[in-house]
């Protein structure tokens, strides 16, 4: 007896006449059954299936054959049941494989009633169908889909086909099947990517037919994958509608109903003639996608990136509202489905080669051959909302508008200077308005409207978690314009699963008191993030609930999320007295206020802990918690009263617009000439932005009218902007980059713009200070960076740069639109890289510029370009010097004056010019002490600002910190990026030099450390860099000296000692617990062979665990400056990322800061939440942003999103990016190669490596600043670190090194050590080159040597120096002016000829400097060749008279004047008993017999 059927419950969908499609659960029964009874009967019936799908369902589909037929029709045999098996893959849907079949279907005696069954994907369902249509003329078809995929997409409207070499699907026919059974059990074997690859078509589908549909899809995500990816496809569960759960049903009904759509649209155009063609939304750009990354990248998630692609083309064209774009893009990632082509999934699995193709000319030549395309012309749908398209059949869409949107980015062109009518545009809304809306609505009884809601992820989250609580309803109105909030009243409930924020920060801190009003003893709820979000800080927040009586537990790192807020005890949040540090964060603040009303008690909140950060916004929640019925009490400053109560929603609530983005569009009426209003921002606006067109286009000449809710300016005749002079932009930060690029064509008033208070921007997206000076430069236009802001050098419009700039955006939407304005005068215009970039506030900004406004745009293919990351200073400030008496403060300024040809100030001694006094009868006078400080502000004052604000070096008196004016002043000097230099004296040395100092009043035994210590704090509050003067150190005075000049020479921004990261690079890993154990027989020397850069392993030193510390660590740092010149990597590495140090983080913010300080040239510091910190106070170091994983399993290097998140953030806090993990096996190197590939460049420089023995082959291949270790050192700072020459020997074997050959040319040089001094330096550090002889005299015999392809350089000898000139194509200055060559470097193919016999000249004479170098007289012995690079080397000291001495006069004669130009005073004499006693004596005849008259060492 067979078994009894199981039957399941079916939906039916009809297509052209018949109910042909099948939905349900468990259909293998069914199936049977329904063929039996309801088709023609056949002889035989063919099920073909891959060897994938056999494994799963093969023995089921032919056992119930056997069932069914027998309940069937017990009297009769069955009829036959054949099966074939293919390999799976799109290889098998080919013509091969078609014929195969056909001779297997023949030799099985197959006739014309035999019915084929396609069990499988879309590669069997196009391959079997063609087989049906084709076989005896065509044999009956059924489709079996078992991928989400083709059940809703190629399983319907009887196309079949299979591939050819010239293409796929390019051999078909159309031929229906006879039923299409899409059982939704076998979805449960999908992969989780399969299936949202499915899923893409079905939201297509919803996208342009059913906007009720796609409302299901939005909301019930969760669901919908849960039916999915949770279930099973065993049991009967679903079989009828009684066992069918919810969640299958609503699988059923969004399956059913996109398959619905495709099923009508068929029946009305099966042949594709016209509305056919809406199927394929998505599909133009998605096919043209996937031409060139499948298969690496699916079907449906290239149609996702197309489906966003063509709804922007429709917005574009102004049929589609952003907030239908916005929706798409939600509900596909709610399905795990990429939106763009940066989109991670796509860049982890598509290759480099594959992206870099993925090029707009080439997706629209690929588009040019769509089957939708007639002729030339390109057709897509254009969606008009979401549920509905413009027209009922793709529309003619122009070639230029495509690739205005498919381009990375966009050329903006100058607008025509015509008269045009009034401009209204509406930004978007505000997103911290929003988020305070979303949740007052939610909190608040009644219904309340929310409109102009901001459509972004931070919102999303906010609302998803709200729900999730409880709280309230949401629903859309207005084809998602408008949202419905139907508010809880407060009462809030647990929410089944952790609430996740990702990086939503708003959301994070506003959540954090609101899950506390939870009132559902037992249960807890905890609150989590993305990786970044992990790193954001609460503490402040958290320690004030708990406090007030909350309990909260931090799951993993203390101070950051995840948290557990437990509910236990139905407290609530209790209310009553909460004191709150404010002074991080003004979100905390709005945290509790916002949840105040519901809490137990009336809370009495008091902000404690310094200064009250954003003031502003706490401001704004006030205002909106009023307009919600609550009306906070301020009872000071710092302390609020909030009354217990019930928000009560306003019936509606229109979120004001983003008052920085308002900039853009009133900055583009103030610079065309224009007249634009923007409704909804006014002098009643929330946002502090909104002051923008009165406090900043009114001055700069603009009409601005401005009521409580709307903003209209028109702009002056174009090109009569005013500059601004002097502004403090503290209270809108965010549009100092709209106000630069105006003022960059402001030339009235002056023409310079200085704008203020901005120091915030250092640290937003980028350095949006910098990056405002970088870019404006392309323009023509110098701009200068300060610490808290910029000044900005206006150009007329008709001076700008006459080219197209191609401006780097930094990946920052305000740079993007601010740019985007100036591009609208600019005579060329401008090409933005970075279109994509203004997603984050204003996704259709461009659409805003071209249909609002009238700018002419197109889309723009930017190709990659070397962007300068140099900060840009004031021209040459001074440079102030402040410090005990005696520590060293005028000779060392003397010196540094000399050195860097500064003028010198002393201004004790100014001040006694000034006042007409000494000190001492100042100080003796009637007002004292009190006097003398009073003319030294006035006089600090007037030497900075007026006498000596640029050029100089000025040392100021030991007290000039005694008076907080003069503090103040200094301060305020930094703050305008200038220099003040501590000298951190030895006190001892300090004072034995005063005892004997008669010069000013004398300190009382004991008295002059007292007074240092007690001056101490003064003198760091007052400075920004510091140096060790101490005699002790190695090298004593000499090298105090010569160290000064460079910290002055760094901190001036004259020069920063940076590694050229053009190429190669390494720093040296000290790993010694002293330095000092370096400095014996110059081991540091070889140490540092081949290395760059020295890091400081500041974490590893025996001082860190001392008393005293910072000093300690100074002492360490200056020996190590005293032993090399090589720029310093300033390191303190934390244990949990594989380093030593183990003190509190505020003891390594305090050494890290030290280290700014001290100069150093590069600090690395870890990517947590201090880095912004050092990162906004770094001045001229540059940050190393690091960030590393001992272990290797969070830090990977591929597909990983926690990398991605961290490059991410220190690129926002770093110069140079630092990622090291840890290699678990070899590929992990390659791995790591991709990934750099993907993001290092000049201008985003990445140091990523693996650390371990595995990993040692990433070292090799980084790129930049490898750390590296040497065999002389007594143990690696890392494990698998190896040397620069083991590098080279590698990287030599592998090819990446190329040999190369050089060789001293001249005669006779037989004897020469050069080779052997040469060719050992190359084998101590690995170097494959070779340095040989080539002994000639004659210059012609060179041209084979110079040409050949391994040729690495040459030195050169006599007697070749100047016969050697014909064959170079370049000369040094130095070499053109000395007459002679010594070196010929290849340099990008060309020959260059140098002279560096004048550098050693140089260094001698910097060494044994005796008196300011401008001041000096010189005398040269001789008038050879050394003689002429004598001169040249005085000359590039600033020496200004010199005497020339030969024998022969007639040579001395000549040499004078050739030189003459170069010098004040340039002489030659035939006697030197006569002369006056020079400076400075240089000789350069050798082996002479000439004797030197006494009185020329008179000043020795």
């Amino acid at each position: 007896m067979a078994r009894a059927l199981k039957l399941a419950e079916v939906e039916r969908i009809p297509i052209l006449g018949t109910e042909s499609i099948v939905c349900g659960f468990h259909l293998v029964d069914y199936i049977w059954t329904d063929i039996f009874s309801s088709l023609p009967a056949a002889s035989t019936y063919v099920l073909i299936t891959d060897t994938n799908l056999a494994k799963l369902y093969l023995l089921k589909y032919q056992k119930s054959f056997q069932v069914a037929w027998a309940h069937h029709n017990q009297a009769s045999a069955a009829p036959r049941l054949l099966t074939h098996v293919l390999p799976p893959g799109e290889l098998s849907k080919s013509r091969a494989t078609k014929s195969a079949i056909e001779d297997w279907m023949f030799s099985e005696k197959c006739t014309r009633d035999t019915i084929v069954l396609a069990l499988g994907g879309g590669v069997i369902g196009d391959l079997v169908g063609y087989v049906a249509a084709t076989f005896m003329r065509g044999v009956g078809f059924i489709q079996i889909p078992t991928s989400l995929l083709a059940m809703v997409d190629s399983s319907i409207g009887g196309k079949t086909a299979v591939d050819t070499p010239a293409g796929k699907n390019l051999v078909g026919s159309f031929w229906q099947p006879k039923r299409i059974y899409m059982d939704m059990a076998v979805l449960s074997t999908l992969p989780p990517r399969e299936f949202s690859n499915g899923m893409a078509e079905v939201i297509k589908t919803a996208a342009i037919w059913d906007s009720a549909e796609f409302d299901v899809l939005e909301s019930s995500s969760v669901e919908i994958r849960r039916a999915v990816l949770s279930g099973t496809q065993d049991g009967d569960a679903g079989l009828t509608l009684a066992t069918r759960s919810a969640e299958q049903t609503l699988l059923q009904r969004v399956i059913a109903a996109s398959a619905r759509v495709k099923a009508y649209v068929v029946t009305h155009d099966e042949r594709e003639s016209g509305m056919r063609g809406l199927l394929n939304f998505g599909h133009t750009i998605g096919h043209a996608i996937e031409a060139i990354l499948s298969p690496q990248v699916l079907h449906g998630e290239c149609v996702a990136v197309g489906c966003v692609l063509e709804a922007e083309v429709a917005r574009r064209m102004g049929h589609l509202s952003e907030v239908g774009v916005a929706r798409l893009v939600r509900c596909l990632r709610a399905y795990g489905l990429p939106t763009t082509m940066d989109d991670p999934l796509i860049r982890g699995l598509a290759s480099s080669e594959q992206l870099a193709e993925v090029r707009p000319q080439r997706l629209m030549d690929v588009m040019g051959v769509d089957k939708k395309t007639v002729g030339t012309q390109k057709r897509l749908v254009v969606l008009k909302q979401l549920g509905a398209t413009l027209e009922l059949k793709p529309t003619n869409v122009s070639d230029a508008l495509i690739l205005e949107v498919i381009s990375a980015g966009v050329l903006v062109k100058p607008v025509d200077d015509v008269a045009v009518a009034e401009t209204v545009v509406v930004p978007p809304g505000s997103k911290s308005i929003s988020n305070r809306a979303l949740q007052l609505a939610a909190l608040g009884k009644g219904v309340c409207r929310l409109r102009n809601l901001l459509h972004s992820d931070d919102t999303q989250v906010m609302m998803a978690a709200l729900q999730a609580m409880g709280g309230c309803e949401f629903a859309w109105e207005d084809g998602g314009d408008t949202l419905v909030v139907t508010g809880g009243g407060g009462a809030l409930h647990a929410p089944a699963t952790e609430l996740y924020l990702g990086n939503a920060g708003t959301a994070a801190r506003f959540l954090t008191t609101t899950v506390n009003l939870i009132n559902s003893g037992g249960d807890s709820t905890v609150l989590t993030g993305n990786a970044r979000m992990k790193l954001r800080p609460c503490a402040p927040l958290v320690d004030a609930l708990r406090a007030n009586g909350c309990t909260i537990d931090y799951c993993e790192k203390q101070g950051s999320l995840p948290l557990r807020v437990s509910h236990s005890g139905g407290r609530g949040f209790p209310g009553g007295r909460i004191q709150l540090a404010a002074s991080v964060s003004s979100q905390y603040v709005s945290s509790i206020l916002l949840c105040a009303p519901y809490a137990q008690e009336p809370v009495r909140l008091e902000l404690v802990g310094g200064k009250v950060i954003s003031q502003p916004y706490i401001d704004m929640t006030l205002a909106m918690m009023a307009q919600f019925g609550c009306h906070v009490q301020r009872i000071s400053e710092t302390e609020y009263l909030v009354p217990i109560g019930a928000y009560v929603n306003p019936a509606e609530y229109v979120v004001e617009s983003d008052a920085s983005s308002a900039t853009y569009p009133l900055a583009f009426a103030a610079i065309t000439s224009r007249q634009c209003t923007v409704p909804n921002i006014g002098s009643a606006s929330l946002q502090g932005d909104a002051r923008f067109a009165v406090d900043v286009l009114r001055p700069m000449g603009c009409t601005v009218e401005q009521t409580a809710t709307s903003t209209t300016v028109r702009g002056p005749p174009r090109g009569q902007l005013q500059a601004l002079g002097d502004i403090d932009m503290e209270p809108m930060t965010d549009a100092f980059l709209t106000a630069s690029v105006l003022a960059a064509v402001a030339p009235g008033n002056g023409g310079v713009t200085r704008i203020r208070g901005i120091a915030n921007q250092h640290v937003k997206e980028c350095d949006r200070i910098q990056a405002m000076c970088t870019e404006l430069a392309r323009f023509g236009v110098s701009a200068v960076n300060h610490a808290d802001g910029i000044d900005v050098h206006a150009r007329p419009i008709d001076e700008l740069t006459s080219a197209t700039p191609s401006v780097h955006c930094y990946d920052d939407h305000r740079v993007a639109m601010s740019f985007s304005v100036l591009a609208c005068v600019a005579p060329g215009g401008a090409e933005l890289r970075e279109r994509r970039c203004v997603g984050k506030t204003w996704p259709q900004w461009w659409d805003v510029l071209a249909r609002d406004l009238g700018a002419p745009i197109a889309g723009a293919d930017p190709q990659a370009e070397h962007i300068e990351t140099e900060t840009v200073t004031a021209s040459s400030p001074s440079v102030v010097v402040i410090g005990m008496r005696g520590a060293g403060k005028s000779t060392l300024s003397k010196a540094a004056a000399s050195a860097l040809g500064l003028t010198f100030v002393d201004m004790d001694e100014y001040l006694e010019q000034q006042v007409g006094q000494t000190i001492p009868e100042i100080i003796a006078s009637e007002g004292g002490w009190p006097a003398f400080r009073a003319h030294e502000s006035r006089l600090l004052t007037q030497a900075l600002t007026k006498d000596f604000a640029t050029g100089a070096i000025i040392a100021c008196g030991g007290g000039v910190v005694e008076a907080p004016d003069n503090r103040a002043l200094l301060q305020r000097y930094m703050s305008s990026n200038g220099a003040v230099i501590c000298l951190t004296p030895n006190m001892d040395q300090v004072a034995e030099f005063l005892s004997l100092d008669k010069t000013r009043p004398a300190y009382a035994a004991g008295d002059a450390r007292d007074v240092y210590e007690r001056r101490k704090p003064l003198y760091k509050v007052a400075s920004n860099y510091e140096i060790l003067v101490d005699k002790r150190l190695p090298g004593a005075w000499p090298k105090i000296e010569q160290e000064f000049v460079r910290l002055v020479s760094f901190a001036s921004g004259r020069d920063c000692n940076r590694v050229d990261l053009a190429h190669s690079s390494y720093f040296v890993s000290l790993t010694a617990k002293d330095v000092g154990e370096y400095l014996e027989n110059d081991r540091l020397a070889a140490v540092t062979a081949g290395a760059h850069a020295v890091e400081l392993r500041a974490d590893l030193l025996a001082a860190i665990g001392e008393d005293d510390v910072l000093a300690k660590v100074q002492w360490q740092f200056a020996m190590l400056r005293h032993a090399t010149s090589l720029p310093v990597v300033f390191t303190v590495r934390t244990v949990a990322q594989g380093g030593a140090f183990r003190g509190s983080d505020d003891q390594r913010l305090s050494i890290l800061h030290a280290a700014i300080r001290w100069g150093a040239e590069y600090v690395d510091v870890e990517v947590d939440t201090h880095a912004a910190a050092l990162y906004a106070a770094r001045r001229n170091s540059l940050i190393i942003a690091s960030h590393h994983d001992p272990t290797g399993k969070q830090l990977r290097w591929s597909q990983c999103e926690f990398t991605t998140e961290i490059l991410h953030r220190a690129r926002a806090c770093g110069d140079i990016v630092k990622l090291i993990s840890f290699a678990n096996q070899w590929s992990d190197n390659m791995d790591c190669l991709e990934f750099v590939k993907r993001h290092h460049s000049l201008e985003t420089p990445l140091i990523a490596l693996n650390m371990g023995y595995e990993g040692q082959m990433s070292r090799v291949l980084c790129p930049v600043l490898t750390p590296v270790t040497h065999p002389l050192l007594a143990a690696k700072a890392a494990p698998g670190q190896i040397s620069v020459q083991q590098i080279n020997v590698v990287r030599a074997t592998a090819g990446l090194l190329p040999a190369r050959k050089m060789a001293l040319c001249g005669t006779p040089i037989q004897h020469s050590p050069s080779p052997a001094m040469h060719n050992a330096a190359f084998s101590a550090l690995g170097l494959p080159h070779v340095y040989g002889l080539f002994e000639t005299a004659e210059a012609s015999s060179l041209t084979d040597l110079f040409a050949a392809p391994e040729f690495g350089g040459a030195s050169i000898t006599i007697p070749l120096k100047q016969s050697v000139i014909p064959l170079l194509d370049q000369l040094t200055p130095a070499a053109r002016r000395i007459g002679a060559v010594n070196t010929v470097i290849p340099v990008g193919g060309k020959l260059l000829g140098d002279n560096t016999d004048y550098l050693g000249i140089v260094g001698c004479l910097r060494r044994s400097q005796v008196t300011a170098f401008p001041k000096a007289t010189a005398l040269v012995v001789g008038a050879g060749g050394t003689s002429r690079a004598a001169l040249y080397a005085l000359y590039t000291l600033g020496i200004g008279s010199v005497i020339v001495y030969n024998r022969t006069a007639q040579r001395a004669d000549e040499l004078v004047v050739e030189f003459s130009e170069l010098f004040t005073s340039l002489v030659a004499v035939s006697d030197l008993t006569a002369l006056e006693s020079p400076d400075y004596i240089v000789g350069t005849i050798p082996a002479s017999d000439l004797v030197y008259p006494d009185s020329l060492f008179a000043k020795v």
